[in-house]
């Protein structure tokens, strides 16, 4: 048989739930969800294969926009031609607003300077930028057992070999590359450029000292530290890393020319219309909102960069213009 009621008891705990039903009751209702700008799914094509830092980026911001931006947004990936395929298919899709492009900007940035007869595609002209998503730095990182203690003490260190200092980056023709072939120039070093495909091929190399110095995200490099693989000297950020605190910027150190950070954006064809642009880029503005968004693009040491489209596209347009003469100067090509 069920026990008597308690009353004494009853009324302890309504008066214990009063407060939060009160609460309640004053709480602002939350407004309707709005049916999505497209009602249909979308895809987010990308030219990295899957769990790199741009299929993480994308993947993060394709679950928000989905059900604000389209009922279902899916990633992708194609890579192939350092991204470029990617990114012809992308501009060859209808525009209607159902085929985004995820990319880090140097592919629209710096490719046209080093692929100047054969790149199919212009960043400005075949694309709508609608927004930035995030952006990172780059770190620089001795060999564990480098004599160097700081960049000072590198470019005393190498200006004492007698051949050039081998050094790793991500890509030939990426950012990281030109950012040290500006830094050798700046200093008058001789360097020997080592590319590979990613960071992680690099750093059995830089640990075993084959390299005396690579240059890559700082998320990686920060947690290759953290492991010891590598001994982090130098940031291109403006403000320092939050995951190595303690290593000064390059700007700090001397060269604020050599400040810079990737930013991946998103873009929709050429002609799609204004509305579904603007649906995008209210819709990242929502996505970046949310905290365990800005804690997910955190432990990548990525920073949320939202953006009108006017500002990304002036963005492009100012970072292709900053690296044409950096490129020439090197004459570097990949043609």
């Amino acid at each position: 048989m069920a026990s008597p009621i308690n009353r004494r008891g009853l009324l302890a705990t309504g008066l214990a739930l009063a407060p939060a039903a009160a609460a309640r009751a004053q709480a602002p209702v939350p407004a309707p969800l709005q049916a999505p700008a497209l009602n249909r799914p979308a895809r987010i094509l990308l030219g990295w294969p899957p769990g790199g830092a741009a299929d993480i980026v994308a993947r993060v911001f394709a679950e928000r926009l989905r059900g604000t931006y389209a009922t279902q947004v899916v990633v992708e990936n194609r890579p192939g031609a350092a991204s470029r395929l990617a990114i012809e298919a992308a501009k060859a899709a209808a525009p209607d607003g159902a085929t985004l492009l995820v990319t880090p900007e140097s592919m629209l940035t710096i490719y046209p300077h080093i692929y100047p007869r054969t790149l199919r595609y212009d960043g400005l002209k075949d694309f709508v930028p609608v927004s930035g998503l995030c952006s990172t730095s780059f770190a620089l990182a001795l060999t564990p057992g480098h004599p160097a203690r700081d960049l000072a003490g590198f470019v005393a260190w190498a200006k004492g070999q007698p051949a050039p200092v081998p050094y790793a980056s991500p890509a030939a023709g990426s950012t990281p590359h030109f950012l040290m072939e500006e830094l050798a120039r700046a200093e008058g070093l001789r360097l020997e450029h080592v590319s590979y495909r990613g960071t992680g091929p690099a750093m059995p190399d830089l640990q075993a000292g084959r390299l005396a110095l690579a240059i890559t995200v700082t998320g990686d490099m920060a947690e290759y530290e953290r492991t010891g693989f590598g001994r982090v000297i130098g940031v291109t950020s403006r403000e320092r890393s939050r995951r190595v605190p303690a290593v000064p910027t390059l700007a700090e150190l001397g060269h604020p020319a050599l400040t810079a950070e990737e930013w991946y954006g998103i873009l929709l064809p050429a002609g799609t219309p204004a509305p579904l642009v603007d649906a995008l880029q209210q819709a990242v503005a929502q996505a970046v909102r949310d905290p365990d968004l800005q804690a997910s693009l955190a432990t990548m040491e990525q920073r949320p960069r939202p953006s009108t489209s006017r500002e990304f596209a002036d963005r492009l347009r100012a970072e292709r213009e900053r690296w044409a003469p950096i490129v020439l100067a090197t004459g570097f090509s990949a043609e």
